[in-house]
């Protein structure tokens, strides 16, 4: 069980083929709309979401520091393009490589979640949507983890 899962997370080869749960393919095509979906908004925003979704106080700084804050959103906002696409891809033609993308986003969260806000903190008019978010991702993308490993083929 374990060598399966761990072959599941690590194909030798990168195929189109998906072993694990329907339902955790499904979720991956929520995830990738979802990553697809946001990173428009840093990337097209004015303010880049920094103000209008992350409740960043841009009028607390000066025009060059706020720009600052809004061209680091607008990267962010690239970053989540390329991280979309690259789901997307996987969605399309190397679905074996879902399990590792699904292991890399509960990485990406908890990070988001623990180490970033306890160590970098950012000021904040109010709770933002993203920090709201962290822990359902964690567990959505933690349970569709599992399902992803679990082999349609061991339980038939």
């Amino acid at each position: 069980m374990i060598k399966t899962a761990l072959s599941h997370l690590l194909p030798s080869q990168i195929t189109n083929e998906f072993p694990g749960a329907k339902i955790a393919l499904w979720g991956f095509y929520l995830l990738t709309a979802m990553t697809l979906w946001r990173s428009q908004h840093h990337i097209f925003s004015a303010d880049g979401g920094a103000q209008s979704i992350a409740t960043i106080p841009l009028a607390n700084y000066s025009d060059s520091a706020a720009s600052t804050i809004i061209g680091v959103f607008a990267l962010w906002g690239l970053s989540q393009l390329i991280i979309g696409l690259i789901y997307l891809i996987a969605a399309i033609r190397y679905r074996s490589m879902i399990p590792i993308l699904y292991l890399l986003c509960v990485f990406e969260y908890l990070m988001r979640a623990t180490y970033i806000p306890a160590y970098k903190s950012i000021e904040t008019a109010g709770t933002a949507p993203g920090a709201v978010g962290n822990l359902p991702l964690i567990l959505f993308s933690s349970t569709m983890l599992v399902l992803s490993l679990w082999s349609r083929k061991q339980n038939a």
